[in-house]
């Protein structure tokens, strides 16, 4: 199985990295800056906007864990519209790191976090593109793909506990009401998820809060 990861040297890329290299998998690094890596796996030092269909042909699966600059939150769904048009119609799985914004918030599916981000929010920048870019993936019909939401809390720094679920698209809470997962844990949900495959799909992946 060979992945490659699209911003592998940041927060929840580093942590798939990690992930995908604990379980063995031919994994290569999709980079600007090689030269942050932690650890020495093949590189394609590229910036996502420059990838080609050909760059990407090689690779059963690409996970997406690019994050957009504070200001540019554009770039959250200019960057997948572009690795959704030079994808069609190839066979790689595109696994997305995506927001929580696009999660609903009751089994109707009537209401998404995102609605209950006021516009003056720092975060709606972010949260808006964010789903913005899932609504326009899901109209790429000749594009595998799976958009792995993470609960509201998504933290860098917490240690794998192992408890975590992978859930539908709706925002889930534990037993103390918390919507939590660490990132480590969150990359281990989507090593499962390639064992399990989803596709075309959007689902989510939670923890426990009491563990962090």
């Amino acid at each position: 199985m060979k992945i490659g990861i699209i911003g592998a040297t940041g927060h929840v890329g580093s942590h798939l990295l990690k992930a995908a290299l604990d379980d063995h998998y031919d994994v290569t690094a999709i980079v600007r800056s090689p030269e942050k890596l932690q650890v020495a796996v093949p590189v394609l030092k590229k910036d996502l906007f420059d990838l080609t269909t050909a760059d990407l042909s090689a690779f059963d699966i690409v996970i997406d864990a690019f994050n957009a600059p504070h200001g540019r939150e554009e770039m959250h769904k200019t960057s997948l519209l572009h690795l959704a048009k030079i994808l069609r119609k190839t066979s790689v799985w595109l696994i997305v790191v995506g927001g929580a914004s696009s999660l609903y918030l009751n089994p109707e599916r009537t209401k998404r976090l995102l609605d209950t981000i006021p516009a003056s929010s720092p975060i709606h920048p972010t949260a808006s593109n964010m789903a913005q870019s899932l609504a326009e993936l899901k109209e790429f019909p000749d594009v595998v793909w799976t958009y792995v939401s993470p609960a509201a809390n998504f933290i860098y720094d917490a240690p794998f506990t192992g408890k975590y679920q992978i859930n539908e698209d709706i925002l889930e809470k534990d037993s103390a009401g918390k919507s939590e997962v660490s990132m480590a844990d969150y990359a281990k949900g989507v090593m499962d998820l390639i064992k399990q495959p989803q596709k075309n799909i959007h689902i989510s992946i939670a923890g426990d809060s009491t563990n962090y």
